[in-house]
């Protein structure tokens, strides 16, 4: 999809609009400057004058949540094969979890991969939990295919270029008993990092799953299970993030 039809469809603006501010240089594409021609991954990070796109105020202006003034957030376990956008089609997020409220998902994981997504309808939220710049949290969990090797785990801790993009020192321990499974912690927003990183060291991916968010935990939360958070959950990540 390129990126006029997908601001287009995410109600931020018309999608000729969006043609427009695209030949105005203000729409950018993971931080950089976005053509007609530029296409969109599963991932990318859309921003108009330096706001993005899902988390838009135009967007979450046409949420239940301005006619209700009810808040929503949830925490959810994204299953593999469930894709993470709004756009009506087969395995999005939103008909997977077929809430009442119009919620939007906070950031996103690639098609294959699974764990905690949160959704909300408070698009200020969104916005400062995914932006890259506020290096928030989030921890995963990734099976290999092969043992991990001290180079791979010395070039984690160090960072490493992975097509011309740097990756900052991250936090990576292996699972206690295991040899091909491991844990790390990412505060950047580069797409699809870890794969491009274990790809990088001739590894596959067997298991790509995220159970933290900042203070969220994913917890006992079953494959395609959501739930609400607790109000000590909310609290704590609001503070997180102000």
């Amino acid at each position: 999809m390129r990126v006029a039809q997908f601001i287009g469809q995410s109600g931020f603006t018309s999608r000729q609009k969006a043609k427009q501010l695209i030949d105005e240089k203000r729409v950018t594409v993971n931080g950089k400057q976005a053509t007609q021609s530029t296409k969109l991954n599963e991932g990318d990070i859309v921003l108009v004058d330096g706001e993005n796109v899902m988390a838009g105020g135009k967007l979450i202006e046409k949420t239940k949540m301005q006619a209700t003034g009810e808040a929503t957030y949830i925490a959810y376990n994204k299953p593999a094969g469930i894709i993470c956008t709004t756009e009506k089609i087969e395995g999005n997020i939103i008909d997977a979890i077929d809430h009442p409220e119009k919620i939007l998902p906070v950031g996103r994981l690639d098609k294959d991969s699974e764990g905690l997504i949160i959704l909300t309808n408070v698009g200020k939220i969104i916005d400062r939990i995914i932006n890259p710049k506020y290096h928030h949290e989030k921890e995963y969990v990734v099976t290999l295919n092969l043992p991990l090797s001290n180079a791979f785990i010395k070039a984690v801790k160090e960072g490493m270029d992975i097509g011309g993009e740097k990756t900052e020192p991250c936090e990576i321990q292996i699972e206690p008993g295991a040899k091909r499974v491991f844990r790390i912690k990412l505060k950047q927003g580069i797409n699809r990092q870890i794969r491009r990183m274990c790809n990088k060291f001739g590894y596959q991916v067997i298991k790509l799953q995220r159970v933290r968010i900042l203070n969220i935990q994913l917890g006992k939360l079953k494959p395609s299970e959501w739930r609400y958070l607790t109000e000590d959950e909310l609290s704590e990540l609001l503070a997180l993030i102000h």
